[in-house]
């Protein structure tokens, strides 16, 4: 499965996927805003080991990290994350600023060091750098692509609860199954995990309004949580 979704997303130029790991929860707040307004798909990791266990268990293409964490140094997750995978860029982005942690992170291979506070088009900056370093485009055929996938992910989302409606077998496999019932779909795991939990609020949101046939589904999804 995991070899499929890298053939889906090398074919549709899939939005850059990145970490952000910050531990204040405002800053966090507005550079995931920065970013998902970009159109990028953007994780927030609230301390090194949730950043270090989202990379192990997913792909992403690029981290930004603030190096003060409450639980392990930050500099520590990015020389453990560049030893695994070195092939994915990194952005710091400090409030205490040192010439050592400048060392180690030019030692790792770091992309760029931010001293905050920043500017939203500083830190754009490097975060587009970063990403264009790595994948030698630029962020408008980034954000082509972008459309691309979301358009797929639509069409998919429609066509998954079209057949709801039509294939009782499907249904039951789906509502005891769970996103497992989805495999072969062109969908994120985001996608599956609001299908499969009856997420209305986020299928409004990337999908648009349903027609009563494809709230069929979702319905019975709320209405078997609500027992």
């Amino acid at each position: 499965m995991e070899h499929a979704k890298e053939n889906i997303r090398k074919e549709t130029k899939m939005l850059p996927h990145i970490l952000l790991m910050e531990d204040e929860p405002n800053v966090a707040k507005g550079l995931k805003m920065v970013m998902d307004e970009q159109g990028y798909d953007v994780d927030w990791a609230a301390t090194g080991q949730a950043a270090l266990d989202a990379f192990w268990s997913g792909r992403f293409d690029l981290l930004v990290a603030d190096i003060r964490l409450p639980d392990i140094d930050g500099m520590e997750v990015i020389e453990r994350v560049r030893e695994k995978q070195p092939e994915t860029p990194v952005v710091i982005i400090t409030g205490y600023p040192s010439v050592s942690s400048a060392i180690r992170a030019v030692k790792v291979g770091v992309t760029d060091y931010l001293r905050k506070p920043f500017t939203e088009d500083e830190f754009m900056t490097a975060v587009d750098g970063a990403l264009k370093e790595s994948q030698n485009v630029t962020r408008e055929e980034l954000l082509v692509a972008g459309q691309k996938e979301r358009l797929i992910q639509k069409r998919e989302v429609i066509r998954i609860l079209n057949r709801t409606s039509e294939d009782e077998e499907f249904w039951r496999d789906l509502m005891e199954m769970g996103p497992e019932a989805l495999e072969g779909y062109e969908l994120s795991s985001k996608a599956k995990a609001a299908i499969a939990s009856g997420d209305l609020k986020w299928i409004n949101e990337h999908v648009g309004e349903l027609t009563q046939k494809q709230l069929m589904f979702i319905y019975k999804r709320l209405e078997r949580e609500a027992w």
